[in-house]
């Protein structure tokens, strides 16, 4: 294949995650988890392209506005990297999250799955 006729994917720039009122889902992405806000522009009919991210973090999550088809509620696949699993997962519960049990497996880091305010889950997991 040539050169001009390669795909030239770099990077993933965000993931989206359905929720049912973005400013309640802005809220519990930066006041509760402590993300970012990076980006908030107005899409038309009431919604907006709103990206939130851990900081320094290149891969944003884009909270985008549930509808037929892309329910919130979901298992996001996203999985999120913390020097300590144990402390945020006591953290998380101590805000009020939604946490599963501290998983510790041999030979794997542990991690927990938590949810946010629309129950879309994401897993924390131990890692540098």
């Amino acid at each position: 294949m040539s050169e001009e006729n390669q795909i030239r994917v770099t990077g993933v720039r965000a993931v989206a995650v359905p929720v049912r009122e973005q400013d309640r889902a802005l809220e519990f992405y930066v006041g509760t988890l402590g993300f970012e806000k990076r980006l908030d522009a107005p899409l038309g009919n009431g919604s907006r392209w709103i990206e939130v991210a851990p900081p320094g973090a290149a891969t944003t999550i884009a909270l985008t506005p549930s509808r037929d088809g892309h329910s919130a509620g979901v298992d996001t696949g996203i999985r999120l990297v913390t020097p300590d699993a144990a402390g945020d997962h006591g953290r998380l519960q101590a805000r009020g999250v939604e946490v599963d049990e501290l998983l510790r497996w041999e030979g794997v880091p542990p991690m927990f799955v938590f949810r946010d305010r629309d129950g879309n889950s994401l897993v924390i997991v131990e890692g540098s």
